[in-house]
Parts: C-alpha cells; structure tokens; sequence
C-alpha cells in the first residue's frame, strides 16, 4: 500500500511540475482569445522564451536576466502577432503559424551561430537555473504519516515559476471576472462593436490582451529551459503550445476548467514517462513510441468525444474594422 502510495505522489508530483509551461502558455491563450485574437502562435513564441532565457543565462550567469530578457522577446514577438492582425486586419492563424516557424529555425540558428553546438545552448550551472524550493516546515514534517509526504514531495520543493504558474490562475480570473478591464476585454471579444460605441478602444484593448498572453508565453519558454530543464534544446517545446489551445478549447475559454485540462495533459505526460520499460500483465513492455504519444491521444479523444459543444467568443478570429 506505502509503495503504490509513493508511487502516485510521484506522478502527482511530476504532473504538477510539467503542467508549468502548458498552464501558463494556455492562460495567455485564453486572454488573448478571451479579446478575439487566435494565437495559434503559443509554441514559436514558448520556443523563442526557451532560447533567450537558456542563452542569456549562460552567458551572463544571471537567471533573473534570462527570464526578463525572456519575457521582453516574447513581447516582442506578441507585438508583431498584433501588428500584422490588429492593426493591419492580417489573418490570425497564418500569421501565428508564421511566427512558429520562424522561430523553430532562427532559434537554433543563433543557438548554432554563438554556441556551435547544433543549436542548443550549453548546461547551465546551479546559479543560472530557478532551483526547486523547501517550503518553511517541510523537513519537519517529512516524516509525519500521509500528510509529511504529501508536503514534503507534492506541495514543496518546486520551482519558482512553478509556483508563479499557479499564482496566475486566481489572478487571471480575477482579472478576466472582477476587474473592469477584464470586463472590457471580454465585451471586445463578443461585440467589438458595442465596445468602440462606448469609446474605448478596441484595437487597443486587444493589444493589450496579446502583450499578456505574450508576458506569460516569456514566463511559459524560460520555465522548460532555466527551471524544468538546465539549457535550450531544439525543439524543445515539443507541441506543448498547441497542447495549452487544445487545453483552452477543452476548458471552453474558462481558467479553471482550462488549467483542469492543462493538469490532465500533464498527467498523462508524467504517466508516459513512467511507463516506459515497464512490463503490464496481459500486455508486456509497451512500446516507448506508443507511450510517446500518450497525452497527444489523449488530446483528440478528449476534443473528439468529450468536449461537447464549445462557444468560442463571438468575434474570436474575426478583425474589426471601425465604421466610419
């Protein structure tokens, strides 16, 4: 009983570490659809995160740096997203695609150019990463029964933007359902028009909301290569930013039930990598491939057969264009 026990706190413990990038790519996803603009874009710009944040780090040993600079190129990329689809009307999905892939080469390209090892960027010490953190008792309470664990290994012990991922969840929410700016940004989502009768700005308001989603991408790429991992690798985001829409889709543009799904991605991705080398009664060793693909099964069956009927906001993808 104590061994399977340990064993699910340790993929409960996995889980929460993995849900870190997708929790916080699908929350900025969310605000910037919640104002009517697709960011299919999520994955090139986790990937550009991942990469500044890995190779500034490096190369100044500051980890604090890295995330800002992270989180600056995310912005920037954001801003570009906007330009090409707020202001001049430009189509949503191609001109997120076109980030994705430009990012997906130049990425590795600079990463070859200054480090000269196939694009990736070397380890980076204890100094320049966000190192796990023993929260105040968890040593004490180590050896407490059931509870003394589950401190110990699920709740402690993480790292920073972990715990600042899931700081963002109640505060997201209470942006989008409590302030007066979450208002307006969902009413620019719904009814653009109704919004510009009011004489706020609808161009701006979206801006807005892509510059967060794009802060929160920047936060999303530095946690996979300064926190979770120990240097940019190519591709490393892996599809985690298409998994975060999927998670907002299944989650129907709401926080919770989007991090719900973001923690259930995750799940699988922390079963996969315990499964592989197993051998299951009946079945055998499963092959790796087969449990590789795990959470991206798990994907299309839960937005094939479970999801039902999803409303995505009115205006979502559609640009506006101001009568005159």
């Amino acid at each position: 009983m104590t061994d399977i026990f340990t064993y699910f706190l340790l993929v409960a413990d996995a889980t929460v570490r993995m849900a870190t990038p997708l929790i916080l790519a699908a929350l900025a996803g969310l605000c910037s659809e919640r104002a009517a603009v697709i960011d299919i874009g999520l994955e090139g710009k986790m990937l550009g995160g991942a990469f500044v944040a890995g190779a500034v780090s490096y190369l100044t040993g500051s980890v604090w740096l890295g995330l800002v600079c992270a989180v600056v190129a995310c912005l920037l990329l954001a801003l570009l997203h906007g330009f090409a689809c707020i202001t001049h009307r430009g189509n949503q999905v191609v001109s997120g695609m076109a980030i994705n892939i430009v990012v997906a080469g130049l990425a590795p390209t600079l990463g070859h150019a200054i480090f000269h090892i196939n694009g990736d960027t070397p380890s980076l010490p204890m100094a320049s990463r966000f190192m796990s953190i023993t929260l105040p008792g968890a040593e004490m309470l180590h050896g407490v029964p059931v509870i003394g664990p589950i401190y110990y290994e699920l709740i402690s012990g993480h790292n920073l933007l972990t715990y600042v991922a899931f700081a963002m969840i109640p505060l997201v929410s209470w942006m989008l359902y409590k302030t007066r700016f979450g208002l307006r940004l969902r009413a620019v989502g719904e009814n653009p028009e109704a919004v510009d009768t009011a004489g706020i700005s609808v161009e701006w308001l979206r801006y807005r909301a892509v510059l967060i989603a794009g802060a929160l991408c920047g936060l999303a790429g530095a946690s996979l290569s300064t926190a979770l991992g120990a240097s940019f690798i190519r591709d490393m985001t892996a599809g985690k930013g298409y998994l975060a829409l999927a998670a907002m889709i299944f989650g129907k543009w709401k926080p919770g039930l989007t991090v719900t799904a973001c923690l259930l991605f995750a799940f699988c991705d922390a079963l996969q990598a315990r499964l592989q080398g197993v051998e299951l009664p009946l079945v055998g060793e499963v092959p790796v491939q087969f449990i590789i693909m795990l959470p991206y099964v798990m994907t299309v069956i839960l937005l094939a057969g479970f999801v039902g009927k999803v409303v995505a906001p009115k205006a979502d993808g559609i640009p506006y264009v101001k009568e005159r």
